[in-house]
């Protein structure tokens, strides 16, 4: 299994706490994201959206993509999954800006490819905003653009959408034959899409059981297709304590939505503008992409026994937001990931001898 975490750029994950203690700056995401490394954290996620979708829109947020440069000039072993959203940007110059902070970081870069869903976004921003099935449309043929100009020495594509002509990019990205693309969705036409021309299956949060069926539908999509197997990231919120009373309280605490409701009007867009499996509660509302339906709270050895069961599932990476997150991933990484790694490197390999016999 491997850790990875959201970067904070929207200043926490919690709906109805106002101050969590994590500015969305440069300085807290660049500490946090050098500090985790020691931590055991292999990768962060970084969301993009250029209006704040968890604390109300006109509070501040970070802008992805120049963060994320600037995280691989400080940082040596993180993988940055950058989230890009097809509408925002042209395939050609987005391949050719994604080819060099790749060099930056040394063949750390991915992609999260995000079709948009939030129609004010897009019209205070100048940008257009296709219908559901239309933004997948539109995905297919940025993604071929996208991979052709990684994997070619001169490419080009006329489509609906799109247009280059005998184009070059150089250099290629360090990771060939490219960097891995991550993809999400619950509707019919996003899951195809997934498993025709992603690398990496992500999901909200929920419990493994429920998991495991769409980990089983996407690879049984893909194996149709004659496709190399993907990989399967989950996202949770995390809530780790001395004891499960202790983290209930904290449950309590942060969904109560009685303090706060300011990102309230967007969540009611992005549920109107999705195609979800599942109705959502107040609960889901109170802390994004139903991190806490993962069921990664409790004692440390709960969380634990539940990440084995979700690594059963056929889940190979956590998608994890906790608040406040430099506390609170030290505390996983010390109480959780490194437990969870000493008690994999114990077990036996090779029918019960042990790897180093």
């Amino acid at each position: 299994m491997r850790f990875g975490y959201w970067l904070p750029v929207f200043g926490g994950w919690l709906r109805n706490v106002d101050d969590e203690g994590m500015a969305p700056t440069w300085d807290y995401v660049r500490t946090l994201a050098q500090q985790s490394e020691r931590w055991g954290f292999d990768l962060t996620l970084i969301a993009e959206l250029n209006l704040n979708d968890i604390k109300g829109t006109r509070a501040p947020s970070l802008d992805a993509w120049s963060t994320a440069a600037s995280l691989a000039a400080v940082t040596s072993t993180l993988e940055l999954m950058v989230a890009v959203r097809p509408t925002f940007h042209e395939p050609a110059l987005l391949a050719k800006q994604a080819a060099n902070i790749d060099h930056i970081s040394d063949g750390r870069l991915t992609l999260n490819v995000v079709s948009s869903w939030w129609a004010d976004e897009a019209k205070q921003y100048g940008v257009r905003f296709d219908q559901h099935d239309e933004r997948y449309a539109r995905t297919r043929e940025w993604l071929t653009v996208v991979d052709g100009l990684w994997r070619e020495p001169e490419f080009s594509f006329k489509g609906r959408f799109y247009d280059v002509q005998n184009t070059i990019l150089e250099p290629k990205p360090v990771r060939q034959p490219r960097p891995t693309i991550y993809m999400g969705g619950e509707s019919p036409a996003a899951k195809d899409l997934i498993a025709e021309l992603s690398d990496a299956y992500v999901m909200h949060g929920d419990d493994p059981e429920r998991i495991g069926a769409r980990v089983r539908d996407l690879s049984e999509r893909r194996e149709r297709q004659d496709l190399p197997p993907m990989q399967f990231g989950v996202a949770g919120y995390t809530i780790v304590r001395d004891s499960r009373d202790e983290a209930q309280r904290e449950v309590s605490r942060i969904t109560d939505v009685k303090q706060s409701a300011a990102g309230y009007a967007n969540y009611q867009q992005w549920i109107s503008n999705t195609q979800l499996e599942q109705r959502l509660s107040l609960e889901d509302y109170s802390v994004s992409n139903r991190g806490l339906r993962s069921g990664l709270i409790g004692t440390p050895e709960d969380v634990i026994d539940r990440i084995r069961e979700f690594e059963a599932a056929g889940v190979d990476l956590l998608l994890l937001q906790c608040s406040p997150q430099l506390e609170e991933m030290e505390r996983f990484g010390k109480q959780v990931i490194g437990p969870y790694r000493r008690s994999i490197a114990a077990q036996p390999a090779f029918g019960g001898v042990s790897a180093g016999a």
